[in-house]
């Protein structure tokens, strides 16, 4: 190990963005620990900031953006501090980045991620030999996958190591100082679907499915080191189909593929012929079976029209399977919905939601909605009001349209809905959806439930600073969000137990005092006496 490494530089890092962010963030922590890094809480103090940035939303770029001006202020002061920009942000404005923010030492892509280590040793070394150093190139302090994002065969998805820093997390126990029961794992990374919105196939890459053994061996590493609830990720999840036989190394393990596209799923007889495949319906059945210690299963991005009865199944056949849904809809007009490319009429939305209730009456469905969309008009503005009537959401992320260097949209449409009228729309889809989920949350008046507490609030505890336009539009699992929809919710009397249904339905249960802090990280039953549009308030179920 270099002298670099060996000196155990402190770094902070912060992630903005979606659960794939966070994971990819827990990916960078355990290979960095692993060398010898020690994270910190403070970016003041940090040897290395790193910031984990998103490009779906504008206002998650603004806040990124923000923070590069900080650090600046730390290196003007004569501070020798390593600043890296990771994530997709990186990997859409690439080395521009370098002109544009001079303060910037660093960039690496998502789908990078395993060289980063390489690159801040190089430039702390760089830094500890001060003015005898070589100016480091652009090339040596950047990892951008560029045009090498979308990969055109099968075999060269296994060119990379991210399968690597997945598996090495792997084996990476729960940090004993917490009490983090639940931990992401991807099974696909990248995305083939094209929203015109959206640009994740762009800095993320094809949609690569990484080979069903090794996931079960991750969920089953981390089940033996304490983890009890796992949510498998991929931006459409659903669409895991891995075709053994088809790409094996040189030691005789199947690699990562890439993801067929989306005509293999609307037929099966699409299948490839006499290869045995894994698809989405058996991943979720070996995970339950394999590895039984695993006390729930979640999964999170689901694409509604290509969502398989075969799943479905599955999930009421497995107890442990959480009988949750995140299927976004977007829009509730037809001629929108075409425009943003989602391949999927209105109808066929509705189609699949009531799918899902006939084979699971108890689930529960979240979702997104984008308004203003261009030439979005108030009429089918309406038609998105009145798809959310019809769901039983239990609650929704939703956002004002914003163009997104890289998009399709971009180029393609005007933005020309105000941005007063979609500050409106946001604002009314908003309170429509609180009186939806109010009525979905009092349908558990009066039934038990398990919980999975996840923390403890003293009456009269201040919450912290919140980002408004989240607010009552989280619908993921994590503990983040279980903190952001509590702080939306006025606190009862006395000391609470904060934690999810199997539903991802929050509760508040209360107890006696501050000591049952020791159930955080464990299963109970509560008795739901009352609800919110966010919230099942719930006392415990008498063991007696």
């Amino acid at each position: 190990m270099s002298e670099a490494l060996s000196a155990a530089p402190t770094v902070y890092l912060e992630t903005f963005g979606c659960q794939m962010n966070e994971l990819d963030s827990e990916l960078v922590r355990g290979a960095l620990v692993t060398l010898g890094y020690r994270f910190v809480e403070d970016w003041r103090t940090a040897n290395v900031v790193l910031y984990n940035t998103c490009s779906v939303r504008e206002q998650a770029e603004h806040k990124a953006y923000s923070r590069l001006g900080l650090i600046a202020q730390r290196k003007r002061a004569g501070e020798n501090v390593v600043l890296g920009v990771i994530g997709c942000m990186a990997e859409r404005d690439g080395k521009d980045m370098f002109r544009r923010y001079p303060q910037v030492d660093l960039l690496c892509g998502p789908g990078e991620l395993d060289r980063l280590p390489n690159l801040i040793e190089n430039l702390r070394t760089s830094q500890l030999l001060g003015d005898d150093a070589p100016r480091l190139s652009k090339d040596a302090r950047s990892a951008l996958a560029g045009n090498k994002s979308r990969r055109s065969t099968t075999l060269s998805a296994a060119d990379d190591n991210l399968e690597l820093l997945d598996l090495s997390r792997a084996f990476e126990p729960v940090d004993p100082t917490t009490e983090r029961r639940s931990a992401y794992v991807r099974i696909t990374r990248g995305c083939n679907k094209f929203c015109t919105y959206c640009v994740v196939p762009n800095t993320r890459g094809a949609e690569v499915h990484r080979p069903p053994d090794s996931i079960v061996e991750e969920c089953r590493r981390l089940a033996d080191a304490g983890v009890l609830e796992i949510t498998l990720l991929g931006q459409t999840v659903n669409h895991y189909r891995y075709v053994h036989g088809s790409a094996v190394g040189s030691d005789g393990r199947e690699q990562p593929q890439v993801g067929p596209g989306l005509a293999a799923f609307r037929s099966t007889s699409t299948l490839a012929a006499g290869l045995r495949t894994t698809t989405f319906a058996d991943l979720l059945g070996r995970i339950h079976d394999e590895v039984p210690h695993l006390r729930r299963i979640r999964f999170v991005t689901s694409y509604p029209r290509d969502f398989g009865i075969d799943a479905l199944q599955v999930m009421r056949d497995a107890p442990r399977i959480c009988n949750y849904v995140h299927a976004p809809a977007q829009s509730g007009s037809d001629r929108i919905l075409k425009l943003m490319n989602r391949g999927y009429t209105v109808g066929e939305y509705e189609e699949f939601v009531h799918r899902v209730f006939d084979v699971l009456p108890d689930a529960t469905i979240a979702g997104d909605f984008i308004v203003g969309f261009p030439s979005e008009t108030d009429e089918e503005f309406e038609a998105t009001c009145d798809l959310v009537r019809r769901v039983p959401f239990k609650n929704n992320y939703i956002f004002k349209y914003s163009p997104r260097p890289g998009t399709v949209a971009i180029d393609r449409f005007v933005d020309d809905v105000p941005l007063e009228t979609k500050k409106l729309r946001n604002n009314r889809l908003l309170e429509l959806q609180t009186q939806v989920s109010q009525k979905v949350h009092e349908q558990w008046i009066g039934r038990e439930v398990e919980v999975l507490f996840e923390k403890v609030r003293a009456h009269g505890a201040q919450p912290r600073e919140t980002d408004p336009d989240d607010a009552s539009s989280i619908s993921h699992p994590a503990s983040k969000n279980v903190e952001l929809r509590w702080q939306r919710a006025k606190p009862q009397e006395g000391t609470q137990l904060i934690g999810r249904t199997q539903g991802d339905l929050i509760v508040a249960m209360g107890v006696t005092d501050e000591s049952q802090a020791h159930r955080v990280g464990t299963f109970g039953m509560a008795r739901v006496y009352a609800a919110s549009p966010m919230i099942l308030h719930a006392a415990p179920v008498s063991s007696a």
